[in-house]
C-alpha cells in the first residue's frame, strides 16, 4: 500500500478528443528546449521511457488536461510558469488558461469491500490478443478474458507507482456499455467504455493501458447508494 499523490490542471480550452495527442504536443513544445522526461518519455537515442506515465494528457468534461502522479505532481509547475497561455493545437491557436487546479492524495491497497469504476476509452487488446477475443464465442468468456487484462494494466500501474499488494486484487466487469473501432497512427484499434468493480482503491481519473498518456483508459470512480466506501 501506498499514498499516491495527484494533481489535475483543468483548462478552459475546449478540444475533441482526437486532439488530445495535439495537446500533448502542445504543452512539450511550450517548454523550451528542455523540458522534463515526465513530459514526453523520449530519451536520448531514439529510445523511449517504459514506464508508467506519470504526465498524462485527457480531455475532461470537454476540455484539456493534465493529470500528474507522483513525481509528475513536483514538474508540472514548468508549465504553469513558462506556458503563455496560447498552445498551437494542430492548425488552430487556442487560448489555454488555467481553470482550476485538484490536488489530491489517496491510500492505494486492496480492502475488504468492492469500488465501482467506470473506465473510458481503454484500448485492452493489441494485434496478438485481437484474434484471440474475437475467436472466443462466449459473451461470458469474451468478458472474463478481458477481467484479466483489465486486472494486468491495473497491477501494472501498481508495480510503475511501486506498489504491492498486501491482498488478492479482485476484479468483475459489470457493464460493457460501449466497444467501438478507431484509428490511431493509421492503425485501427477497439476501445471499450465499461464499468467495473475491484477491491483496490483506485486515484481518479488516471489513465491505464494502452496510450494511458494520451487520455486513453481514464478510470474515474462511480458513487452508487449500495456501495459503501467507508474506507476512503
Amino acid at each position: 500500500m501506498k499514498y499516491v499523490r495527484t494533481l489535475t490542471v483543468l483548462t478552459d480550452a475546449e478540444i475533441h478528443q482526437h486532439e488530445v495527442p495535439l495537446f500533448r504536443g502542445a504543452v512539450i513544445n511550450s517548454l523550451g528546449e528542455h523540458p522534463n522526461l515526465y513530459y514526453h518519455n523520449h530519451l536520448d537515442d531514439d529510445k523511449f521511457r517504459y514506464a508508467y506515465p506519470l504526465i498524462q494528457y485527457k480531455r475532461l468534461g470537454g476540455k484539456a488536461a493534465i493529470v500528474c502522479v507522483e513525481d509528475g505532481v513536483d514538474i508540472i509547475g514548468q508549465f504553469l510558469t513558462e506556458a503563455n497561455g496560447t498552445l498551437n493545437i494542430g492548425n488552430r491557436q487556442i487560448a489555454c488558461n488555467t481553470g482550476k487546479i485538484l490536488p489530491a492524495r489517496i491510500l492505494v491497497q486492496t480492502w475488504e469491500n468492492l469500488f465501482c469504476y467506470h473506465i473510458s476509452r481503454w484500448l485492452p487488446l493489441n494485434s496478438k490478443n485481437y484474434q484471440r477475443y474475437q475467436e472466443i464465442e462466449g459473451v461470458v468468456e469474451q468478458v472474463t478474458f478481458l477481467e484479466n487484462i483489465l486486472k494486468a494494466n491495473l497491477l501494472s500501474m501498481l508495480k510503475g507507482l511501486g506498489i504491492h499488494l498486501e491482498k488478492e486484487l479482485i476484479l468483475k466487469i459489470t457493464e460493457i456499455s460501449n466497444s467501438y473501432l478507431f484509428h490511431n497512427k493509421g492503425v485501427k484499434m477497439m476501445a471499450f467504455n465499461a464499468d467495473f468493480k475491484c477491491n483496490l482503491s483506485v486515484p481518479n481519473n488516471i489513465g491505464i493501458g494502452k496510450n494511458a498518456s494520451i487520455g486513453c483508459g481514464i478510470v474515474h470512480q462511480v458513487h452508487k447508494d449500495n456501495n459503501n466506501n467507508s474506507n476512503q
